[in-house]
């Protein structure tokens, strides 16, 4: 079954199992995404034809959701690029390359934002300014001065901005929220997080524009800004104060070669990090023919000197609440995955993904948990579960076996689109729907940690924007 399928039954499946009746006519009158009710589907426009925008936004949406949105729009500064998201996503609408020329064209309900993530801001502001409502992938911006104005502009526009969180809807992420919510750990206290992009993945984000500050601002902001809406969201509170190490110390400078990009590279053989776009055939058509039109390479060097972002960074972040976290993200692991550890005042809980002698340490528990002492060489994801560890300070352990989904980002994808496109909540809705303070929360704190690194200072989320943290998180 090949992935389109599987998102079309995934979907399907969704549709079916979920008691949604009640919940959409209750969601109805808040959702900030309703549309005017002589309408019978939403008018949407996208903005950035990078392959984030054309198949998660792009193709998925038109495929899936053909009943309740019309693509009415497609735009981008690179000419060949927007005519191809046009053919791949197999839409009939017009084109632009000039965003306000599209504004002033079409007749837009709902404008999604996928251009590099320095620009959200110029194309979120224009839409809330026409009243249109928005969707931004993460993160919602990249800087305080950015941030303010997004703030600024939603607080004076008739529509709304929802931010792509979709880590959120996470089975594995919305399971944990709930046992914290159950209380199974007391009072939470801390968290310790441990993210690891493995070579492939972390070294992506050194070939392309998110390899500069200018582009991205960090990792801190394109990849942190999942894990620290996760954190805001788990823990319920507004982040305070943030103290942040970081450095580039593998990618860009830190190698004797450098070549123009992969294509064209002299060190091919040498080179570990070689990567042929050649044979990715979406990649090619996307990015590779359409250099022409606007210089972006998308097969760059990953030790091009240019690079000034971090690639290890170790955050500290304290809570309005007093929660307190320890958070690091590694991008050059040899297997990826995560650590995560609640503590509380009556125990703790922890789960993990992705670190190989875990995964044969756990099979072997597993088995035991089946069938006594027996041992099996059988992995996690054949055995099908995620381990979630709950131990009391003066009680038993308790080992969940949670039924394994990673593939849409543990299944969050579909119900992400769910809910935002058909008023549909999760099964367990637990506040997953992300606003434009959520959106700001989890770009300050990459923010305050990317000025932290750089003074080498604590720094208050108070002193980066007009909004002041509070002990309970509002809900979007």
């Amino acid at each position: 079954m090949n992935d389109e399928k599987k998102y079309q039954h995934s979907r399907r499946k969704f549709i079916k199992n979920s008691g949604k009746i009640a919940a959409i006519s209750a969601l109805a009158t808040s959702s900030p995404l309703l549309m005017a009710a002589s309408r019978k589907k939403k008018r949407v426009a996208l903005v950035g034809t990078g392959i984030r925008g054309i198949k998660f936004w792009g193709k998925s949406l038109n495929e899936n959701f053909a009943d309740i949105i019309d693509y009415v729009a497609l735009c981008d500064i690179n000419p060949g690029r927007v005519a191809f998201a046009k053919k791949y996503m197999k839409v009939d609408c017009p084109t632009f390359t000039d965003f306000d020329d599209m504004l002033k064209t079409v007749d837009i309900d709902m404008l999604i934002v996928t251009t590099v993530d320095s620009t959200h801001h110029e194309f979120i502001i224009k839409a809330l300014n026409h009243g249109i409502n928005v969707i931004t992938e993460k993160p919602m911006t990249t800087d305080e001065d950015k941030c303010q104005q997004i703030l600024d502009a939603e607080k004076n526009s008739t529509a709304k901005l929802i931010v792509g969180f979709n880590y959120r809807y996470g089975k594995l992420f919305t399971e944990l929220k709930d046992l914290l919510l159950n209380d199974e750990i007391g009072e939470l206290t801390s968290i310790d997080m441990s993210w690891y992009l493995n070579v492939y993945h972390g070294s992506s984000y050194f070939r392309r524009w998110h390899g500069t500050r200018a582009g991205g601002g960090t990792l801190l902001l394109h990849k942190a800004s999942h894990q620290f809406d996760l954190l805001n969201w788990w823990i319920d509170s507004d982040p305070v104060e943030v103290h942040a190490y970081g450095s580039l110390e593998h990618y860009g400078r830190n190698n004797a070669f450098r070549g123009k990009n992969c294509r064209d590279c002299a060190f091919k053989k040498q080179c570990d990090y070689h990567w042929d776009i050649t044979t990715k055939e979406l990649e090619t058509q996307l990015y590779t023919d359409n250099e022409k039109y606007d210089g972006y390479i998308r097969d760059n060097c990953v030790w091009r000197e240019e690079i000034d972002i971090f690639d290890k960074m170790l955050v500290q972040i304290k809570y309005a609440n007093n929660v307190q976290v320890n958070y690091s993200l590694t991008t050059y692991s040899p297997f990826e995955g995560f650590r995560i550890g609640f503590n509380g005042r009556k125990g703790r809980m922890e789960t993990w993904e992705g670190i190989p002698w875990r995964e044969k340490e756990q099979s072997d528990q597993a088995k035991a948990y089946e069938q006594g002492m027996s041992i099996t060489s059988h992995a996690t994801k054949e055995l099908g579960f995620h381990e979630i560890n709950i131990m009391k300070n003066f009680g038993d352990y308790r080992n969940i076996q949670y039924p394994f989904v990673r593939k849409g980002h543990w299944g969050g994808d579909v119900i992400m689109h769910e809910h935002i496109f058909n008023n549909s909540p999760p099964d367990k809705n637990l506040g997953q729907a992300a606003g434009v303070r959520d959106g700001a929360m989890g770009i300050l704190i990459g923010v305050a940690a990317r000025k932290s690194i750089d003074e080498g200072r604590a720094i208050k989320i108070a002193d980066l924007s007009d909004l002041k943290p509070k002990v309970k998180r509002e809900k979007a």
